[in-house]
């Protein structure tokens, strides 16, 4: 089936199965490899991505969901100011030893920033909860999430409807 949807702004066609999934879709046939997949089953975050403003794991979309979707990836986040503040941020406190898990981390966070621009600890955690950091420290997680809310957020990439 053809398939017209947005992804990171820009009109993507594909041709594609109904049943393949998103995360396929990003890493194979546009090459963004950013979206990682880590369990396949929704569970872990690695995935996560913005679908019409929504965060939701890429492993668990279905093609026939695409039609006129808007897709934001980490790759579309990372163009923004936000993401710059919070990377910067992350990084000072060492976070993500590996990086694996950072996609998702970040995407999550900057769903959660544009809807609450000064979160607690425990707004982060539960913010965070469906994202599985293997090698990192959640203290120094959070650290970095709270030292990059205390620069200017806007609501650009977080829920539009």
């Amino acid at each position: 089936m053809k398939i017209n949807f947005l992804v990171n702004k820009r009109p993507v066609t594909i041709n594609s199965s109904p049943g393949r999934r998103l995360v396929d879709i990003l890493r194979i046939d546009l090459g963004l490899t950013g979206t990682k997949e880590g369990c396949g089953e929704g569970r872990c975050g690695s995935c996560l991505v913005l679908m019409n403003g929504n965060l939701v794991n890429s492993c668990l979309i279905s093609a026939f969901k695409l039609p006129d979707a808007e897709i934001v990836t980490i790759e579309g986040y990372a163009q923004s100011k936000e993401y710059a503040n919070l990377k910067q941020a992350l990084e000072v406190t060492g976070a993500f030893p590996c990086g694996f898990c950072s996609s998702g981390i970040i995407m999550a966070t900057g769903n959660l920033l544009a809807e609450n621009s000064s979160p607690t600890a425990a707004e982060i955690r539960e913010a965070l909860s469906g994202n599985v950091c293997r090698c990192g420290d959640y203290d120094n997680i959070i650290a970095g999430i709270r030292g990059g809310a205390a620069k200017p957020q806007s609501r650009r990439y977080g829920k539009t409807r």
